[in-house]
């Protein structure tokens, strides 16, 4: 897949599956914005990425900050003239708690990262494409959870939920506009986010192994690749997608 001189903003870039997608959009020829709260994780990124011949920059970005992502995409245009394409992956997993014990706060923070965090970029972001002739394509991080629900995750299967729906409404609006709009929906990958929510636990870990069609939890690199490919030329009548990335867990 070739994706040179392409500007791409990465989302949520400084670990796990954004991590992985940078390296991989980078060795695709790709220029990587990489955006995160986390800056000094994001150097080390742009750092590896270099490293291996490759170029990036870093982006400090908190989606839930409102105005944040306009303001984002308006220096990445200032400094390149365009953007090209955008992986939105930032996001939190939020309480692991049954819903009347979700604390409003909680659920709040889980919304305002996770779905209108992703709103803010697709907004910023499409708002540019629509003044270029080369429009562009988006990529959202939904989840499994996007698809079905998974007990004691209220907060965060709403979210998801809804980046499905808002990326769904973006293509059907914006296709026309050549802006191509799609979700990946991982479900067990290996990062640290899948070990926060399994609490570390092996049993536990082994308990999602025994579940899967695929008999092992995915790596990170391996939605990256999908990823890559939704962003590129070669998917090029996708769009309006929520593609599972889960081993066959949904298809059970």
């Amino acid at each position: 897949m070739s994706l040179d001189n392409k500007v791409v903003l990465v989302t949520g870039g400084a670990s796990g599956i954004g991590r992985a997608t940078v390296n991989r959009l980078a060795l695709d020829g790709a220029h990587v914005v990489v955006s995160d709260t986390q800056v000094e994780l994001a150097g080390e990124v742009v750092a590896e990425v270099k490293k291996a011949g490759g170029s990036a920059e870093v982006c400090e970005l908190d989606v839930a900050e409102e105005g944040a992502a306009a303001a984002a995409v308006k220096a990445i245009v200032t400094a390149h003239g365009r953007l090209d394409g955008a992986f939105n992956n930032a996001g939190i997993t939020g309480p692991t708690v049954k819903l009347l014990d979700i604390d409003p706060m909680e659920w709040a923070r889980v919304l305002a990262v996770n779905l209108t965090g992703v709103f803010s970029c697709v907004q910023a972001e499409i708002a540019q494409m629509i003044q270029q002739a080369s429009g562009g394509s988006i990529v959202n991080t939904a989840s499994i959870c996007g698809l079905v629900a998974l007990p004691h995750a209220t907060a965060y299967n709403s979210a998801k939920h809804g980046v499905v729906g808002l990326t769904k409404s973006a293509a059907v609006e914006y296709g026309p506009k050549n802006i191509r709009v799609n979700a990946v929906c991982p479900g067990f990958i290996d990062t640290p986010m899948l070990a926060q929510g399994a609490g570390a636990s092996e049993e536990v870990l082994n308990g999602v192994v025994s579940s899967l069609p695929i008999r092992r939890i995915a790596e990170a690199g391996e939605v990256a690749d999908v990823v890559a490919w939704l962003l590129s030329a070669q998917s090029s009548y996708v769009t309006g997608v929520a593609m599972p990335i889960d081993g066959g867990w949904t298809a059970q």
